[in-house]
């Protein structure tokens, strides 16, 4: 403990700014150079050394004394270099980078295992909430057969927002833009992007097998409309955008992200504003939720700073970490999304006319689809109604001919919304 650990940061934003303060607390921990992307940036960071400050990550990544280097600037490039050269140089690897775990993680893993380095990332799933390590280590001796979470604040806000106010999507988006919870771009978020990142590394690690993030399926929250989320709350629900990853009894393994109505009975329901919540299903434990703080300066640099203090603490084994490292290199067998089974809230516009109900009917009959519930709410000014459904459990590719054949009826005015609902 007399000799200071070397560290080297890739990045001094948000998270990398909570980081470095985190560790100037520790004498044993000496922060030895940071790059950043303009040197001349004004940063309201007490005891910062502007010598050790370079707009070059090279400096970091070839620097000898450099022994753990944290990565936070997200993105694949320069990132995916920068590490790879940071491993092959002999440093370990602390990163909060969900996008690059999730497309190149297989090749960064084999690197790591070709260089006994160790790649650690609790801080690129959700934030300061608690998941790999806990997966590695205290679930270990658990088959973990389901994840549903809320891992995206922004799309979160957006929607409780939405169900609290009774608003519109672009006005409640406007807000939390002005507020700070979204980009001015905001499609990595609200068109589910970011979620599918951090649920195929969750998946990997929590099912053992390689989930391949092009075939996790993916839609947004851009077409969530407050009627929806009224109709949602009258049928004992709330709409949610749910990360899903779930193992069948054939060892298939059905990754997604998308919105889904959840019970008001289930605890994912009532997580609201820019939390997080995980919950894992897996035997011998059963069911159980983590929620917390999903992004912000000191929650995600609270997970990175547990894994840069993990490494320190096993620096001197030849071997470090072992239960840490990626063990697994097989790919799972993914379902394909026209081939799962859901129940489904189908809300659709028609003129009021005699026999649309039934058209709606013999549409599902056709289609080997039974209803659970219908609904038709009064006749607006313009002579049409909106009729709302949920269906019993029934096939994707069913349901989407559904879809079809009610767009081709001249007497239905528009199909509204069609959103999948939790069991």
């Amino acid at each position: 403990m007399n000799k200071k650990i070397k560290i080297g940061l890739i990045g001094l934003g948000t998270v990398g700014g909570g980081v470095f303060k985190c560790l100037q607390q520790y004498e044993n921990i000496e922060i030895v150079k940071i790059a950043v992307h303009n040197k001349n940036k004004k940063r309201n960071i007490d005891n910062l050394d502007e010598s050790i400050i370079t707009d070059n990550p090279y400096e970091v990544v070839n620097n000898p004394e450099i022994q753990i280097v944290a990565e936070l600037i997200g993105g694949t490039e320069p990132a995916y270099d920068l590490i790879k050269t940071a491993m092959i140089n002999g440093k370990h690897i602390v990163t909060a980078n969900k996008e690059l775990l999730a497309k190149h993680g297989e090749e960064l893993f084999k690197i790591a295992q070709e260089n006994n380095k160790v790649i650690l990332y609790e801080a690129a799933i959700a934030g300061g909430i608690p998941l790999i390590m806990p997966i590695k280590t205290i679930l270990a001796g658990n088959k973990i057969s389901k994840i549903k979470a809320i891992l995206n604040g922004t799309t979160n806000y957006i929607l409780t927002k939405m169900d609290v106010l009774g608003a519109s999507y672009n006005d409640v988006l406007r807000e939390a833009q002005d507020l700070g919870y979204a980009e001015t771009n905001p499609t990595g978020d609200v068109e589910g992007f970011d979620a599918a990142y951090k649920i195929t590394t969750l998946a990997t690690i929590a099912f053992g097998k390689r989930i391949k993030f092009e075939n996790v399926y993916r839609e947004g929250i851009t077409q969530i409309r407050p009627e929806d989320m009224k109709a949602a709350n009258e049928m004992g629900y709330k709409i949610k955008l749910i990360a899903s990853a779930e193992m069948d009894e054939n060892n298939h393994a059905d990754v997604r992200v998308h919105p889904m109505l959840v019970p008001k009975t289930k605890t994912l329901a009532h997580i609201d504003y820019v939390t997080n919540a995980v919950t894992l299903t897996g035997h011998p434990v059963g069911e159980i939720t983590l929620s917390g703080p999903g992004a912000g300066e000191f929650p995600t640099a609270s997970s990175v700073l547990g894994d840069i203090l993990a490494i320190v603490s096993e620096l001197d084994n030849e071997n470090i970490l072992p239960m840490m490292k990626c063990k697994h290199d097989e790919n799972a067998v993914m379902t394909n999304i026209l081939d799962t089974k859901n129940k489904y809230y189908l809300s659709i516009t028609a003129n009021n006319k005699t026999g649309v109900i039934a058209k709606l009917g013999k549409a599902c009959e056709i289609n080997n689809i039974s209803l659970a519930s219908i609904v038709q709410k009064e006749i607006a000014k313009d002579e049409c109604a909106e009729i709302t459904v949920i269906t019993e459990l029934c096939k994707e590719q069913d349901m989407r001919n559904v879809i079809e054949y009610l767009k081709a009826d001249e007497s239905i005015v528009n199909v509204n919304s069609l959103i999948r609902v939790q069991l």
